[in-house]
């Protein structure tokens, strides 16, 4: 059992106001699942530049010098934003692969939680509550976001565990459920050069959407994809760069209710998630269909 939040604003006066939306819903999901949790927001970057969030153990040592080490690394200005035990780097778009491939060499044991021109995840272990003030993630502006809160049941509590997991530019997904074919799947796809770094079955689901996605897939598409390929009870949230997309497996076991008003998209593993909405006493409320997907994009 896990909690899972998603808000996909249409309304651009709310963007300012994201981050404590998300936070909101995510408390309210606490008993859900309190090992650990976590939130990606999707909020303007700027033009040439990627984002990458990374996670380390020992912040107050890396981080006054990394950004420097890893501008003479990859022969670029990197620029470095420390939250917590978080951070966030920007550096060229273009040399995004060389900054992941560095900062592996910099920083053995480094999390590199996302990478993108929007994307930011922050998740640690602890209540969503904690986890949210720890990174002051109310204080944030975006466009949409997701977030989580695990009660795990097949891999360890720590912060590589944790929700929500990305594995390519400006994709996440977060999940409540269980693939029961996920050791194969992940086989496949690390042959097929999708980076995968975790034994989460969540982590595989991510994986096989960017996959079908770098090979043509929209997301609507790939999500099609998945009800014939991932064999388990899931109910996915995912996020992309300019969308946010729903599915929930045949059998459709784990609970979701969704929300639409002119100003958002909601969803939550309960109503209760969605009660402090603005509007949601006027918005169209719904429990998402089996084995259909879902997708708004800006």
């Amino acid at each position: 059992m896990c909690g899972i939040v998603g808000l996909f604003l249409k309304d651009k006066a709310l963007e300012p106001r994201i981050g404590d939306l998300l936070t909101g819903m995510l408390v309210t999901m606490t008993d859900r699942g309190p090992d650990s949790a976590g939130i990606a927001v999707y909020r303007d970057g700027v033009p040439g530049q990627a984002k990458l969030t990374v996670q380390v153990d020992d912040p107050d040592a890396i981080y006054p010098t990394l950004a420097a080490q890893l501008g003479t690394m990859i022969d670029a200005e990197v620029t470095l934003e420390p939250n917590n035990t978080h951070a966030l780097l920007r550096v060229p778009v273009e040399k995004t692969s060389e900054a992941r491939a560095a900062l592996r060499d910099l920083v053995p044991g480094v999390r590199i939680m996302s990478d993108g021109a929007s994307i930011e995840i922050y998740k640690e272990v602890g209540l969503p509550e904690d986890v949210a003030k720890r990174f002051e993630i109310g204080e944030m502006s975006g466009t949409h976001g997701i977030g989580h809160t695990r009660m795990a049941t097949e891999s360890a509590v720590t912060t590589e565990g944790a929700h929500p997991f990305s594995t390519g530019a400006d994709q996440c997904l977060v999940h409540n459920g269980s693939l029961s074919n996920h050791n194969a799947l992940r086989r496949k796809l690390r042959r097929d050069g999708v980076r995968i770094e975790s034994e989460n079955d969540t982590e595989v689901g991510a994986a096989y959407l960017t996959w079908k996605m770098q090979n043509g897939a929209s997301l609507g598409e790939a999500l099609e994809s998945a009800l014939d390929d991932l064999d388990g009870f899931y109910t996915f949230v995912v996020g992309t760069k300019d969308g946010f997309g729903v599915l929930r497996d045949p059998i459709a076991c784990k609970p979701a209710v969704m929300a639409e008003t002119d100003q958002f998209v909601a969803f939550g593993s309960e109503y209760r998630a969605l009660v402090n909405l603005p509007g949601i006493d006027t918005a169209r409320v719904w429990e998402p269909e089996p084995a259909t997907v879902y997708f708004w994009t800006h």
